[in-house]
C-alpha cells in the first residue's frame, strides 16, 4: 500500500498525464483481478504464485520503472522519459490484462508460446487468443491515454508497440527460464513455494531467483526499451 502511494505521488508530481496513466493501470488491474475471481481461482489458483490483490513487491515489479522515469522527468525533462514510462506501463498493463483474462475458460485451452503445446491454465509462458487480444487492448489503452495528454506521436506509437512486445517477452521468459516448482503430493507443477494443499514444493526447472515478479519487471524493461527505440529512429 505504501509503495503504491509513493508511486502515485511521484506520478502526479510529474504531471497529470503520468498520473492518469498510472491510475488507469492500477484501476484496470484491480477491476480485472476481481472479474470472475472465483472462476480464475478454480482454474489456476493452484498453479500461479499469487492470486487476488497485488502486494507491494508486485507494485514495484509492474510500476517501478515507470516511477523512476517519472521521477527523472522531474529532475531532467526529456521526451525519452515519456517513452520509457509509457512503454513500461503499457507492457505492465498488457501483461496484466492478458494474465487476468487468459485465466478464464473461454475460447479453448492456452498453448505454450515456445512450442505451441496445449498446457493447463495458469502455466507460465502460456498464451491464448483471449489473452493476446487482452494484451493488445491494454497496450493500446495506455497509448491512447498518452495521446490524449498530447505526448509526442512517437511515444504513443512506441508505447503501443512496447506494450505488446513486452507482454510477449514476458511469456517467452516465463516459458524458458522462470522458476517452476513441483508438488509431490498433488503431482502437479506450480509457482508456489508452499502448495495450496500445504505441502512444500520442490524445484522443478528454471532459474531459482527468476520468479514471477522478476519476470514482470523484465516485461516492463522490454516495453520501455522498445518504446525508446522509436526516439532513436
Amino acid at each position: 500500500m505504501i509503495g503504491a502511494i509513493i508511486l502515485g505521488t511521484i506520478a502526479v508530481a510529474a504531471g497529470w498525464g503520468w498520473g492518469a496513466l498510472l491510475f488507469t493501470f492500477f484501476f484496470s488491474a484491480t477491476g480485472w483481478s476481481h472479474f470472475q475471481a472465483e472462476n480464475k481461482l478454480a482454474q489456476a489458483g493452484s498453479r500461479v504464485a499469487k492470486a487476488g490483490a497485488r502486494d507491494s513487491v508486485q507494485v514495484v515489479a509492474n510500476g517501478g520503472l515507470f516511477g523512476v522515469a517519472a521521477l527523472l522527468s522531474l529532475i531532467s525533462p526529456w521526451d525519452g522519459w515519456l517513452a520509457i514510462g509509457a512503454g513500461a506501463l503499457a507492457a505492465a498493463t498488457a501483461d496484466t490484462w492478458a494474465t487476468e483474462l487468459g485465466m478464464l475458460d473461454w475460447g479453448g485451452p492456452p498453448r505454450l508460446i515456445t512450442n505451441w503445446r496445449t498446457v493447463p491454465v495458469g502455466t507460465s509462458g502460456a498464451v491464448s487468443r483471449r489473452g493476446l487480444l487482452a494484451a493488445m487492448s491494454g497496450a493500446v489503452l495506455i497509448a491512447l491515454l498518452a495521446a490524449a495528454f498530447r505526448w509526442p506521436p512517437w511515444v504513443v506509437v512506441g508505447a503501443a508497440a512496447g506494450g505488446v512486445v513486452g507482454s510477449l517477452g514476458d511469456s517467452v521468459i516465463g516459458a524458458l527460464w522462470q522458476r517452476q516448482r513441483w508438488c509431490p503430493r498433488c503431482q502437479m507443477g506450480t509457482e508456489r513455494a508452499v502448495h495450496v494443499c500445504g505441502t512444500r514444493t520442490e524445484h522443478l526447472r528454471g532459474i531459482q531467483w527468476l520468479d514471477n515478479d522478476v519476470v514482470n519487471l523484465l516485461c516492463t524493461l522490454i516495453g520501455a526499451i522498445v518504446a525508446l527505440l522509436f526516439a532513436v529512429w
